[in-house]
């Protein structure tokens, strides 16, 4: 691989450039023509990487996969390891093209937020059915409702942990939230309590009680001065009426 086959380059924060350009020049060296693209997506292809705290996460996308590729790459993935080079996500077009209804959120995401360094530009090309995504959500938001009833049974009488319960409930559940609002048309911020605050007004739901699961920092088994078990039902019951919603849309 030559310098010239490096496209957008300069729109990678410096950092980046200096990790991840070498990287893939040692991946082209060993795949040769069985590479076709590049990506990197997430923080790095974005504003908020942060130098020596993000992951640098990377695509490689490929005509053909055997076993092989995994096995010759091993040197290059655990070197750039040690520099917050992620192991790369190994794909073909094929698996790309066959698994859209199986990862819509996913591949969206990477659609959305991409910067190609080499090759195919594969994904801004993707085309992402909406019930496709309608359908992830709605399995995202009822399973959580189940396995938080199920939780509480476990830890109830314990009195300690549903406070991380919700908090990571919640925390999990925000890509859900940014999906949904994209699927009422509308683009989804990307402060996550703004995007609560989105949600809740697009499907009438009680902002206070996940702002106030979101906010709280306390870890004392409260929210908002209340007893955590006060807001597990609230949050139950706004969490219910979101599944049903979905399940409507």
């Amino acid at each position: 691989m030559n310098k010239e086959n490096i496209v957008n380059e300069g729109k990678l924060h410096i950092e980046v450039q200096k990790k991840i350009i070498p990287y893939i020049k040692k991946m082209s060296d060993i795949h040769g023509d069985n590479l076709i693209a590049v990506f990197v997506y997430g923080s790095a292809a974005g504003e908020n990487y942060i130098p020596k705290v993000s992951d640098i996460n990377s695509v490689f996308v490929f005509k053909n996969f055997e076993f092989s590729i995994l096995r010759s790459s091993l040197s290059v993935v655990s070197k750039g390891i040690f520099k917050k080079i992620a192991a790369p996500l190994f794909l073909t077009k094929d698996y790309i093209n066959s698994s859209l209804d199986v990862f819509p959120i996913e591949f969206l995401d990477m659609k959305e937020n991409h910067i190609l360094l080499y090759g195919e530009d594969i994904f801004s090309g993707l085309e992402i059915k909406g019930e496709h995504i309608r359908l992830f959500c709605e399995q995202q938001v009822k399973g959580k409702l189940i396995r938080i009833r199920q939780a509480y049974l476990e830890v109830g009488l314990k009195k300690k942990g549903l406070e991380s319960l919700l908090k990571e409930s919640l925390n999990s559940l925000i890509p859900i939230f940014r999906n949904l609002i994209r699927l009422k048309g509308k683009q989804p911020s990307v402060n996550k309590a703004e995007i609560i605050r989105q949600l809740c007004q697009m499907f009438e739901l009680d902002k206070n009680v996940f702002l106030s699961i979101y906010k709280d920092s306390s870890n004392d088994e409260k929210i908002a001065n209340q007893e955590v078990v006060v807001f597990l039902e609230k949050y139950l019951s706004q969490i219910e009426k979101l599944a049903d919603m979905v399940d409507k849309l």
